[in-house]
C-alpha cells in the first residue's frame, strides 16, 4: 500500500480562536502530530487532555506538546491565544514532556508574548532568511521552557501538574497506544502489555479524562480514518486495513456508528467542505 502523506509540516503560527471555530471532531478528538505544538492561551478556559489526563486551562497558561503525544482540546468561552507548530525538521533542543504551566507573573507573560510577536513578524515580514530569524526565537523558547521546568522542581511550586497513579497509568496507555493504534492489537492485549487487568486499565482511563480505554483507542483510529479520507484518495479497504480492523466491513460500520456517515459517503460528502485543521 502507499505511504498515506501528512498535511505538509512546516513552522507556522495560527490563532487558537480559529483553532476553536474547526469543526469538533478536529480539535476535542484524541489524536497526535508529527511535530512538536506550543498553546499559548490570553483569554477564555476550557480543557484539555494530554496523555490521556484531562485538565482545565485559563488564560496565561503555557502548554506545550511533544511530537507524538496524543491529546485533545475543548474550549468552554471564546479563546484567543496563539498555536506554534514548530514543523517536524525544526532542528531545536524541546522538552521531551508534555508540559501545562500556569503563568501567574506578569514578567513571564510577557516574555512569551514577545518570543511569538517576533516569531510573527519574521514569518509575516517574508525578509531573507526568515525562517531560520524565527527557529533562532523558539529556541530561546526551548531554553525558557527549560529553565522554568527546573525552577518549579527546585522550589517545589505547583506549576507543573504531578499525575496520580490512574493518570500515570493512563499516560503509559496512551503512549503505547499512539505507536500500536494501527494493529489489531484489543484493550485487553494493551493491559497485559501494561501488567494491569482491562477493567483496572478502563477504570484507570474513566477516572483521569473520562473515556473508556476502549473509547481512546476508538477515538484515535477513527480520527486517523476521517484524516486519511479527507486528505487522500486512499481506497477504503486499504484504510481499514492501515488502523487495524479485521475487515473493510468491521470499519465502515464502526465509522457509521461513530461519525453517522459510511466512510465511501462521507468522504464525498466532506472533502469540499471545511478544510481540515491539524492541532
Amino acid at each position: 500500500m502507499k505511504q498515506i502523506p501528512e498535511t505538509p509540516s512546516r513552522l507556522r503560527l495560527l490563532q487558537i480562536s480559529k483553532l476553536a471555530s474547526a469543526p469538533k471532531w478536529q480539535i476535542e478528538t484524541m489524536r497526535a502530530l508529527r511535530e512538536p505544538l506550543f498553546l499559548w492561551f490570553t483569554h477564555g478556559q476550557g480543557r484539555i487532555t494530554l496523555n490521556g489526563c484531562t485538565r482545565g486551562f485559563h488564560p496565561h497558561n503555557a502548554i506545550f506538546i511533544p511530537a507524538g503525544t496524543l491529546h485533545g482540546f475543548q474550549s468552554m468561552t471564546r479563546v484567543q491565544g496563539t498555536a506554534v507548530y514548530f514543523g517536524e525538521k525544526h532542528g531545536l533542543d524541546l522538552p521531551e514532556q508534555s508540559l501545562h504551566l500556569r503563568l501567574r507573573d506578569g514578567a513571564q507573560q510577557a516574555e512569551i508574548s514577545n518570543i511569538i510577536d517576533l516569531v510573527q513578524r519574521e514569518l509575516d515580514g517574508q525578509r531573507a532568511q526568515a525562517e531560520k530569524a524565527a527557529y533562532l526565537q523558539l529556541a530561546l523558547l526551548g531554553i525558557w521552557l527549560d529553565r522554568h521546568c527546573s525552577e518549579h522542581r527546585e522550589d517545589g511550586a505547583g506549576s507543573l501538574t504531578k499525575l496520580n497513579a490512574n493518570e500515570r497509568l493512563t499516560a503509559r496507555y496512551t503512549a503505547l497506544l499512539e505507536r500500536e493504534f494501527g494493529s489489531s492489537l484489543n484493550v485487553t492485549d494493551y493491559a497485559t502489555a501494561l501488567g494491569v487487568t482491562p477493567t483496572h486499565l478502563t477504570r484507570a482511563c474513566r477516572a483521569s479524562c473520562g473515556r473508556t480505554a476502549l473509547a481512546l483507542m476508538q477515538e484515535r483510529r477513527l480520527f486517523e480514518a476521517r484524516r486519511i479520507l479527507l486528505e487522500t484518495d486512499v481506497p477504503v479497504q486499504d484504510i481499514a486495513r492501515k488502523l487495524g480492523f479485521s475487515t473493510p466491513g468491521y470499519f465502515a460500520r464502526a465509522f457509521t456508528q461513530h461519525v453517522g456517515t459510511p466512510p465511501s459517503i462521507y468522504r464525498k460528502s466532506r472533502k469540499d467542505a471545511t478544510p481540515h485543521i491539524h492541532m
